[in-house]
């Protein structure tokens, strides 16, 4: 028993010293930008460039309407498939996974050839076109999370009893669905929309194709011409999404425990 407890502390403190070191180092080279002392100049520079600002709050109205997006289209197929369609879950459940399969470089060519300027919905032919496309591309990576954190607050309730309730009560869908069923699983709905905010910040290769001006490209532009100022943005972007990581462990400690319901 003893000798297991001391592997298990072994192989704890060999997995964070192999997660903190690296990120230690970054943060101790960020600090070097003038020369013999230690200093915040990079992250002065970084966040004081017009162009940190500009791309981050561009990423972050981007986020918010993915999650929006996102919620719209997540919230009432997973509420349907588990209260009529339950037989579609493994379809669906495949469905939601292919963005963690096909890779962002081949959604993002494919929207690229049917949705250019010659095409019969032509999104690339303008910037709110082309960020509304954005948009939608964010909301199909981060599928995979928004859908599984909503399908497991559903899973939490009884989603049946609470219908049946809202019906004899005279609820239309709409009302089920915004008044009874979303602030149940809000919490579920909370994490898959700050996991959403944490892909969107840092991604990269739909912003850089689709030319639009992001964070994700902005983080490639600074790394290829900077030395230190690569740094404090890997820090910040780190302690982004892992404020992110943070707010969803909060989180969970109000969601509701399982019902175990077989609907």
């Amino acid at each position: 028993m003893k000798s297991g407890k001391f592997w298990a502390w072994v192989v704890f403190i060999v997995s964070a010293a192999y997660f903190f070191i690296p990120l230690i180092a970054t943060f101790e080279f960020s600090l070097r930008l003038r020369r013999g002392v230690h200093s915040f100049d990079a992250y002065q520079i970084v966040l004081g460039d017009p162009r940190f600002q500009a791309t981050f709050l561009y990423s972050v109205v981007a986020a918010v309407f993915t999650i929006i997006l996102g919620v719209l289209v997540v919230v009432p197929a997973a509420y349907w498939i588990r209260l009529r369609l339950p037989q579609l879950r493994p379809i669906v459940e495949f469905i939601t996974l292919l963005p963690l399969v096909i890779p962002a470089i081949v959604i993002v060519f494919g929207y690229i050839r049917m949705y250019g300027s010659n095409s019969p919905l032509p999104f690339l032919a303008s910037d709110f076109g082309a960020s509304a496309l954005l948009v939608i591309g964010y909301a199909t990576l981060a599928l995979p999370y928004m859908y599984r954190a909503v399908d497991t607050g559903l899973r939490t309730i009884d989603v049946r009893t609470l219908t049946e309730a809202a019906q004899i009560l005279g609820a239309g869908w709409g009302t089920i669905i915004t008044r009874v069923i979303l602030p149940n699983v809000l919490i579920a709905v909370l994490s898959g929309a700050f996991l959403t905010f944490a892909i969107v910040i840092g991604e990269f290769t739909m912003a850089s194709l689709l030319n639009r001006p992001a964070f994700g490209p902005y983080l490639q532009n600074i790394g290829a011409n900077r030395a230190y100022e690569p740094a404090a943005l890997a820090v910040i972007a780190f302690a982004i999404t892992w404020g992110c990581m943070s707010l969803i462990q909060l989180l969970s400690r109000f969601a509701p425990k399982s019902a175990n319901r077989p609907n």
